[in-house]
């Protein structure tokens, strides 16, 4: 199918390069013209504005948005409903809040234009050979147009349509909580290992858990590379940057009266790290970064 991209960065282009890779035909636009320029290289159309890009569309039109959440996502999805027309489709594929889907789809359902929240997993690796999606939106009949894109851009059952409008980013916010408290659990015993009395070579630690132990899984995996990197993590500091994402729950949770102390523990941790250096805050600094190659505060 045809579609239009909106945010070429870290995630946005590399989604690109999986959709030209099964099939589809992109055009692609950032407000840097170097990503404009690579997702040309990879076999996209360039568009020089957003308006642009939507008259390079046929009807019905399918635009995806890949920007940061919150101001830019607003005034995105906003020209974007002037530019679109009755029947096409619009994707947030990014880490918006899912009161702000659920105010975006009201804005589009109102022009008759069909709007999906799509909370995107799998870090940069996931985007370029298969992610994972939790898609809410219109309704699941709209859903059926756009479900061919999914379908080769995922991994095998990699996506879910979730229903209304907001359930998507919702899902995806609860997610990232759940991962707040996996990255935090694994941080934590790596400090005990630290301040064992024992010489423990961290990375053969983690290869050992990657095979066959209860703990195994991705994240042990990007410790393994981590630790291969850089054998105690001397060369980053302990801070544990936080795009929000575990605060929405928290405070979601708050909201409905349900206890989640391990999130909670998680998320003050990160706010903890901001002011002092631990080797948690190294171990979950690193796995943000191999995951979602999201920013490490580097010793100088």
């Amino acid at each position: 199918m045809q579609i239009g991209m909106i945010g070429l960065g870290k995630m946005g282009l590399n989604l690109v390069k999986n959709m030209i890779r099964n099939g589809n035909e992109v055009v692609a636009f950032d407000l840097d013209e170097a990503n404009i320029k690579l997702a040309q290289e990879a076999g996209a159309t360039p568009a020089s504005s957003n308006a642009d890009l939507v008259s390079k569309l046929d009807a019905p039109r399918t635009v995806w948005i890949m920007v940061p959440a919150g101001k830019p996502t607003d005034s995105t999805v906003t020209e974007l409903v002037g530019l679109l027309s009755k029947g096409d489709y619009l994707i947030d594929g990014g880490n918006s809040f899912y009161q702000d889907s659920i105010r975006h789809g009201k804005i589009a359902e109102d022009k008759d234009i069909n709007f999906f929240d799509c909370g995107t997993s799998g870090g940069k690796n996931g985007a370029l050979n298969g992610g994972n999606f939790m898609i809410g939106g219109t309704s699941a009949e709209a859903f059926e147009h756009i479900k061919p894109l999914f379908d080769g851009i995922s991994q095998k059952d990699g996506y879910l349509y979730t229903g209304k409008p907001g359930s998507g980013h919702y899902l995806k916010m609860v997610h990232n909580g759940i991962e707040y408290g996996m990255m935090e659990a694994i941080g934590e015993g790596y400090d005990v290992l630290d301040h064992s009395p024992y010489d423990y070579d961290n990375e053969a630690v983690a290869k050992v858990w990657v095979n066959g132990s209860v703990i195994r899984g991705w994240l042990m995996e990007l410790a393994q590379e981590a630790f291969a990197n850089d054998a105690n993590l001397d060369q980053i500091s302990g801070k544990m940057f936080s795009s929000g994402e575990g605060k929405w729950t928290v405070q979601e949770a708050l909201k409905q009266g349900i206890p989640v102390p391990v999130i909670t523990d998680a998320l003050f941790a990160r706010n903890r790290s901001m002011e002092q250096d631990t080797f948690t805050g190294k171990v979950v600094s690193a796995l943000r970064h191999g995951f979602g190659g999201h920013a490490m505060d580097m010793k100088k």
